[in-house]
């Protein structure tokens, strides 16, 4: 059929309030760049909210576009551009530029762009946000952080499961039911109690709490330390989805790709989460992490 109009579907959400819930985070033995104080040392406005809690603004329009197939075989890849301090408000839209892909943003309340990327829709996908970013990646130079990190660096091999009451230590203290009091889209298929008319008829973990299933994997290799870092792009994709609440899952990470701005040495890894059983993979997580520079002591030239 012939389409009466060439324009692109948008699809614009509300303005929300995201919570931040990693005030209290340590790594390393020391506080994050999500404490006040830490933020103010490296010259930040505020305390930063996590960045993958503005993934949960996308589910909507994801699932308004392609159903419930976004839990299945969904994926979203962005690039964060400005932090959001609690208090401020994000406003997420998409813009589908074909049957499987769509391009993302969102804003606070003045415009201020806070992330860029796309949503996308498997098995198999469109060129994603991170695709394009790894694509054009170029030789690190010498690095002094991650110097002792390498491409193909493997962690070790373990399992992990997201309780719905279980704390998830000090890099994400709290559990997915605090996550779930102070979520921007809350929805029944989180909860256990809800989660029976599901279209699985099990409770599921919401996008944004899938990096915090995969922070349980150990490291690939060392970052020097002590030093703050922050996210920087991270991708979330579906393959055999959804993940479950209370469901063990079996994970790995690798080091896929090293690199340096003026500000920041930065790392990317690809998490793989798989059903124990059979080795098959659920989901795989793209995470770039950059650690300040002026951050850690032994850096030259601080």
């Amino acid at each position: 059929m012939t389409k009466a109009f060439d324009t692109e579907l948008t699809i614009v959400g509300p303005l929300r309030s995201p919570a931040q819930m990693l005030a209290h985070q340590e790594y390393d033995g020391h506080a994050s760049v999500h404490d006040d104080a830490t933020a103010e040392k490296l010259g930040l406005i505020g305390a930063p909210i996590e960045g993958p809690t503005h993934f949960s603004q996308f589910d909507p329009i994801a699932v308004s576009l392609w159903g419930h197939e976004w839990f299945e075989r969904g994926c979203i890849s962005a690039h964060f551009e400005n932090m959001v301090i609690e208090g401020e408000q994000v406003q997420a839209s998409a813009v589908q530029v074909s049957d499987h892909l769509a391009k993302i943003r969102a804003v606070k309340a003045d415009g201020t762009p806070v992330l860029s990327g796309t949503i996308t829709l498997g098995p198999v996908h469109p060129t994603t946000e991170l695709d394009s970013r790894l694509a054009s990646s170029k030789e690190p130079g010498e690095l002094f952080i991650i110097d002792q990190l390498f491409v193909g660096q493997k962690s070790r091999a373990v399992t992990a499961t997201m309780g719905f009451n279980e704390h998830n230590g000090n890099l994400y203290p709290f559990s997915l039911a605090d996550k779930l009091r102070h979520i921007t889209e809350p929805s029944p298929w989180y909860n256990p109690e809800t989660a029976s008319a599901s279209p699985w008829h099990a409770a599921i973990i919401p996008f944004e709490m899938a990096s915090v299933l995969a922070a349980k994997c150990p490291n690939a290799g060392e970052v020097r330390g002590p030093a703050v870092g922050l996210f920087m792009d991270l991708e979330i994709r579906m393959i055999n989805g959804p993940l479950f609440v209370d469901h063990e899952y079996a994970m790995e990470r690798e080091v896929v790709l090293l690199g340096q701005t003026k500000r920041v040495e930065y790392h990317y890894t690809r998490t793989t989460i798989s059903e124990p059983s059979t080795g098959k993979p659920v989901c795989e997580i793209l995470l770039n992490q950059g650690v300040f520079k002026a951050s850690f002591a032994a850096y030259p030239g601080n």
